[in-house]
């Protein structure tokens, strides 16, 4: 059976030695932070941090931070969510095997939330200012909760069965909210809450938002499911904590007045049900008449997304249970603890996919890539099964297919091969899929762009706000080059490009002249360096021996790892601006060329600044750490 609560969990992780008290006062401003990212890169345990400065909740940090002890967390339901996932797929599969299903039904019966008159939650009330005011960058534009929980429902639909629980950013101090009165509240495209807004907007009606915090781990992985519109994730709560989820629907007058009741025989209530055994409940109702600045804020691809205008939460009530605990995670260039949320999301809905998306075996979006910036897929080539030559023709309407296909839509590069190529091949095996790809890939006609199209709301490669270009490569068929993994002794190189290094079988990194960001660097600027680089080679280069080259700023980091390539290049380029290659040509519209692909992942003036500490934290939590310091050795 699954934690009740936080209080459980905490409990159950520091018996079993997977948490760490930590009882030296600590700064909620970037030292918990940083002590959090050193932890995880560590491979190390929980951390309830019991006393922060200037505030009298415990903060809990790193509950995700290993796979096994997610694994742990759901250690009672795991396979019975996955008998579940399994039965979606085969609904025969029960009559075939009934002993292998025979929990199913109870499981089921923990989908179906549980409406209760109070909770936990609703002992105390407290104000926005009292909460842990955590902020995990230098320059974050105020405090921020990193692990929400975010109810809302649709005004079309009302009731839990249409609801959605997501993880939006909040944004609790700074920038232009009033204190103890407004939050912000940052959701991206293509996210269920923006429908149910929309929804509200178009009947004239409030549009009430819940913000909760802590509580079962359950509902913390909920929120970060990519479940289909429509479906409610506190069912997948449910089954995954291993008990209903138990939500209060406040009752008094001065709370809730239930309205006309709806044609279905059931009241309207003008408040949410609150989740009964969150540590925090944050009520409130999203301002209809305008917006405010939000951000900036170091965010999971690596850099800070900038300041821009989202919706104002006025805030009404702010509820905690006794003894609440404050969860908390820092997000930055992968992986960090997020990391584990899409391992075990794969885990647990990976199997399903091909159900979701006919002929489409697998896909995989890379997380040390930034997630959305490049995406893996596997899929089939079936459309002539007699030809003696396979070519991408069914990975075309896989490839659109997963582009139309919620979060996976916002893909900037789509890497899909045939599956009938390599039936062993792993998509999680990064190095092994890329070369795979590199060794079949003719960018004659394997390239597909979109432009003038949507991208992640996070990425700032691209030419505005939410605005970029997709690119799918796609290849099948045999091998048909060999990768070297040497750079050429004979090559040369145009004046400004230098270090010339190899960052996998196939691919070459070359330092590029860097932009002149003193003086706004132009379109030209960018057109004339890579002009240069395209005339310095003909199309018997050696440098045509490589099917991908990286331009990148410094080539010696981007070549260290295979993570500091796939971050480099695919955060830090807009694919129709930012892909040439040498003897290119364009033929009824389509884009190819005859020699390699160049990728230009150069940092541009219009990109957000990286993530980098600040010295002066650094220098004390390296003292917490040191021999002396009350955190040495963990």
């Amino acid at each position: 059976m699954g934690y009740r609560n936080l209080q459980e969990c905490v409990a159950d992780l520091e018996r079993s030695k997977q948490l760490i008290r930590i009882d030296a006062e600590v700064d909620p401003r970037l030292e918990v932070a940083e002590i959090q990212r050193r932890v995880y890169q560590a491979g190390g345990p929980a951390l309830l941090f019991t006393r922060p400065k200037s505030c009298r909740f415990p903060l809990l940090a790193n509950l995700f931070g290993t796979m096994d002890r997610t694994r742990f967390l759901f250690r009672d339901t795991l396979d019975a969510v996955r008998r579940l996932v399994e039965l979606k797929i085969d609904p025969m599969a029960f009559a075939k095997n009934p002993w292998r299903y025979r929990g199913a039904p109870f499981t089921a019966l923990h989908t179906l939330p549980k409406f209760v008159a109070r909770g936990p939650v609703l002992a105390n009330e407290t104000t926005v200012e009292q909460l842990p005011q955590i902020v995990n960058w230098p320059n974050d534009g105020g405090a921020f909760i990193t692990l929400p929980q975010v109810y809302t429902e649709d005004a079309d639909r009302p009731g839990w069965q249409h609801s959605n629980l997501g993880m939006y950013r909040v944004q609790l101090s700074g920038g232009e909210y009033l204190p103890n009165q407004e939050i912000g509240l940052h959701y991206q495209i293509h996210r269920s809450i923006g429908v149910h807004h929309a929804a509200a907007i178009h009947r004239g009606e409030p549009f009430r938002v819940n913000i909760f915090v802590g509580g079962p781990p359950a509902m913390t992985l909920s929120a970060v499911m990519p479940l289909p519109e429509g479906m409610s994730e506190l069912t997948f709560a449910g089954a995954l904590g291993g008990r209903r989820v138990r939500m209060v629907r406040r009752s008094s007058d001065a709370d809730v007045r239930a309205i006309e009741p709806t044609g279905r025989g059931r009241p309207v209530y003008e408040s949410l049900p609150i989740s009964a055994e969150a540590d925090f409940c944050i009520v409130g109702t999203v301002d209809p008449n305008g917006l405010k600045p939000e951000g900036p804020f170091g965010d999971h691809l690596g850099y800070y997304s900038l300041a821009h205008d989202f919706p104002v939460l006025r805030v009404e009530k702010v509820f905690h249970r006794d003894g609440a605990i404050w969860p908390f995670t820092v997000v930055g260039r992968p992986p960090q603890e997020d990391t584990s949320f899409g391992a075990i999301i794969h885990e647990i809905t990976g199997p399903i996919i091909p159900t979701v998306i006919a002929g489409v075996k697998a896909v995989h979006a890379v997380d040390a890539a930034g997630v959305h910036p490049l995406l893996l897929a596997i899929g089939s080539e079936r459309y002539v099964p007699y030809s003696t030559t396979r070519k991408p023709q069914e990975l075309l309407t896989c490839a659109n297919a997963i582009l139309g296909q919620g979060q996976l839509s916002l893909a900037k590069y789509l890497c899909i091969v045939a599956g009938e190529d390599d039936p062993q091949l792993d998509i999680h095996d990064i190095p092994a899929f890329l070369r795979h790809v590199l060794e079949r890939v003719d960018w004659r006609a394997d390239l597909h762009f979109q432009t003038q199209t949507t991208i992640d709301t996070l990425d700032y490669s691209g030419h505005g706000f939410n605005a970029g270009s997709k690119l799918v490569i796609a290849a099948a068929g045999p091998s048909r080059r060999e990768l070297p993994t040497a750079v050429p002794s004979e090559l040369s190189l145009p004046n400004g490009f230098r270090d010339p290094r190899v960052a996998m079988p196939g691919v070459l990194v070359i330092a590029a002249p860097r932009f002149d960001t003193r003086f706004g660097a132009s379109d030209g600027e960018q057109e004339r360096a890579i002009g240069q680089f395209l005339r310095h080679f003909d199309a018997n280069s050696p440098i045509n021996a490589f099917p991908l080259i990286t331009l990148v700023d410094d080539s010696e980091f981007s070549s260290r790892t295979i993570n500091n390539w796939l971050w480099t290049t695919f955060t830090r380029s807009n694919p129709a601006a930012d892909v040439t290659g040498l003897g290119a040509f364009v033929h009824q519209k389509h884009w190819g060329c005859r020699g390699s692909l160049i990728i230009d992942a150069r940092s541009k003036p219009h990109h957000a600044p990286p993530l980098i500490e600040d010295p002066e934290v650094t220098r004390r939590v390296d003292a917490l750490f040191a021999n002396n310091g009350p955190l040495r050795g963990l």
